[in-house]
């Protein structure tokens, strides 16, 4: 099979990893007229803790696997076309691109193919080439295998960014039944010996290091929603365990999306994006705005509400904690305040340094003062017709219609501001 052939396969297969974006773009030619293409070329874009958008080689080693994860288009059972890169057609593959311009790093994952070590081993031997023998410094995320050796996953950190294991399903219980080839102990034990390894990597920061560097962009993992009755509760306390415990920089949720020649036992229809763009808001609440997994589902709500950014939804079944005075209040306090973000919190201690709050401030820093209002007290501003205890304030300030805007998610993602 000719390479190109094999990039086609290889880079489809690798589009449902959540970890990067971009590939699964529809098909699209800038033509004559135009510039660039979305052809299946398996180019995504990440984004570097800086904010610098880099473009990624996002592509499978094989889409062969041992395992028959239900919910996977990869899996043993699945009628696809199968593809496999031998080692040194994707080193020349990526360099080729890389000279090109068109990439400034490689997102490699893989089938298990024979046993967990042997796939580990190949995986590592594409990175330890192009680091070695071809000097590649640019960006290298790997996909590990849980079951693989730790002396294996030890030296995948020595030649890759990032390392991630996919955890897939937040319990045991789901993964018995729809993946049971894997273990969630084995994949968060493995994660546990890399958060170590990292650990002593950043340890050893001496001029005269004795340690190879280690994974230094830490490690990330997956989870798939909507393919079992897991709910947003049970989701949430998972992601918030391997946040506390591996420590892990980012947790990806993935709404599931029937597959060909899907298995009995799974969803026919696609779970929604807004609940995946929930869970990421809600993510967000707890990494950088103080909050607990418990505190943003209820037992009579496991699910978290789809017409409402879930902080706004706290708000609203405590408000007893508002309205707030921005002039007063402490920073865990306005960072609870729905409508206004980190970067506006900061502002507003440093502003009221040299005067009082007052809405010109807020119109200023473009805090959407319609969501934020009823839940405010400024020098000029005491909610009245917006209290908090109004009965319909949940449809005054609910966004109309069922669309996300996605201009508002854009500006979320890139600032931080829920």
């Amino acid at each position: 099979m000719e390479v190109a052939a094999k990039l086609s396969i290889l880079a489809d297969a690798a589009k449902y990893d959540a970890s990067c974006s971009s590939s699964g773009a529809k098909g699209r030619r800038g033509g004559a007229k135009g510039l660039g293409s979305t052809e299946g070329t398996g180019i995504c874009h990440s984004y570097t803790p800086d904010g610098r958008c880099v473009s990624l080689l996002k592509v499978l080693l094989t889409n062969y696997c041992i395992y028959d994860c239900q919910y996977c288009i990869n899996r043993r059972s699945s009628d696809v076309r199968r593809a496999r890169f031998k080692v040194d057609e994707l080193v020349a593959l990526v360099l080729d691109f890389y000279r090109r311009n068109y990439i400034e790093g490689l997102f490699l994952s893989s089938g298990i193919i024979r046993t967990p070590d042997y796939t580990m081993e190949q995986l590592i031997a594409v990175a330890k080439t192009l680091r070695r023998e071809h000097g590649f410094a640019g960006y290298i995320h790997l996909k590990t295998i849980p079951d693989a050796s730790p002396e294996l996953l030890d030296e995948a950190g020595r030649w890759a960014d990032r390392l991630s294991i996919n955890v897939e399903l937040p319990t045991q219980e789901n993964l018995d039944r729809l993946a049971p080839e894997k273990q969630l102990v084995q994949i968060t034990g493995a994660m546990g010996r890399m958060k170590e390894r990292i650990a002593e990597a950043k340890a050893d920061a001496a001029p005269r290091r004795t340690l190879p560097r280690f994974a230094p962009a830490g490690q990330s993992t997956q989870m798939i929603v909507g393919a079992t009755e897991a709910t947003d509760t049970t989701i949430l306390h998972t992601a918030s365990e391997l946040y506390r415990g591996p420590e892990l920089r980012r947790v990806y949720y993935s709404g599931f999306s029937p597959i060909p020649d899907a298995a009995a036992g799974l969803p026919l229809i696609a779970t929604p994006l807004v609940r995946e763009h929930r869970l990421y808001q809600a993510d967000w609440l707890m990494r950088f705005y103080g909050f607990e997994a418990r505190e943003l589902t209820t037992p009579k709500a496991p699910n978290l509400d789809l017409g409402l950014d879930p902080k706004t939804s706290w708000a609203l079944r405590n408000r007893e904690r508002f309205p707030v005075d921005l002039n007063l209040a402490d920073r865990e306090e306005l960072l609870r305040i729905p409508g206004l973000g980190t970067r506006n919190v900061k502002r507003i201690l440093a502003a009221r340094r040299w005067h009082r709050i007052r809405l010109a401030d807020l119109a200023r820093m473009r805090v959407p003062l319609k969501r934020a209002l009823p839940f405010i007290i400024t020098d000029d501003h005491r909610p009245r017709l917006l209290n908090p205890d109004a009965l319909d304030l949940r449809d005054r300030i609910a966004p109309k219609g069922s669309q996300t805007d996605l201009f508002e998610t854009a500006f979320a993602a890139l600032h931080g501001e829920l």
